[in-house]
């Protein structure tokens, strides 16, 4: 039996909004305009002055890895998506993506975290106490890591440590600035104190010091 439910409507309700907001694409933050907003998704149109209007960039820069980061403000919404479509409208750019990892009331953990943490899920080493420990990201900012070590720790508050991280080709010191022991395992929050590099590729900020652009 077919389903003559037309196509239009089994897509999710989609609602016109005139909002702002930006996301991490080719290694740099992008200031966007919203097209249309819904609960699976947005399509938002580049702004001109922060994006060199060419398609075949924007694919470029998805060719690792469709997944991108957003942060729209007006909603208090961050976190991961997938772009789905990309095309040329009336000379705009115009992406589609499909939400896949969101954090909600971003502002409050924008503030008081400073810079937007990405979730990350990769190995590392650590030193503390000049005992090696291998850890697990949990999640990843320009500013720290949050990190899950396995076993007992013995690490205090306001140590000093140091850490390698190959995935993000990261390592130096870093200070602990919480640690919460669960069962089997510690988390800590970590905050660097000491890099080997001043940038770091894959992480956006997601902070704003001056307003968006209408």
């Amino acid at each position: 039996m077919m389903n003559d439910t037309p196509i239009a409507e089994k897509r999710a309700y989609r609602k016109n909004l005139r909002s702002t907001g930006l996301i991490y694409l080719g290694f740099e933050e992008h200031q966007f305009n919203v097209i249309n907003l819904s609960v699976t998704g947005l399509l938002a149109e580049l702004k001109y002055d922060t994006v060199a209007h060419d398609v075949k960039d924007i694919f470029r820069s998805l060719q690792v890895s469709p997944l991108v980061d957003i942060y729209l403000p007006d909603i208090r919404v961050a976190g991961e998506a997938e772009v789905v479509r990309v095309e040329t409208v009336d000379g705009c750019v115009q992406v589609g993506v499909e939400f896949r990892n969101l954090s909600y009331d971003v502002d409050n953990l924008l503030y008081n975290r400073r810079a937007y943490r990405k979730n990350m899920t990769a190995a590392g080493q650590i030193i503390i106490n000049e005992t090696v420990y291998a850890f697990n990201t949990e999640n990843v900012s320009v500013d720290g890591l949050m990190v899950r070590i396995p076993g007992q720790v013995d690490a205090k508050t306001g140590a000093l440590v140091h850490f390698i991280f190959k995935h993000l080709d990261l390592q130096g010191e870093a200070e602990v600035i919480w640690v919460d022991r669960n069962g089997d395992s510690a988390l800590l929050g970590l905050k660097y104190m000491h890099l080997k590099r001043d940038v770091i590729p894959g992480v956006p900020r997601f902070v704003r010091d001056e307003p968006l652009l209408a």
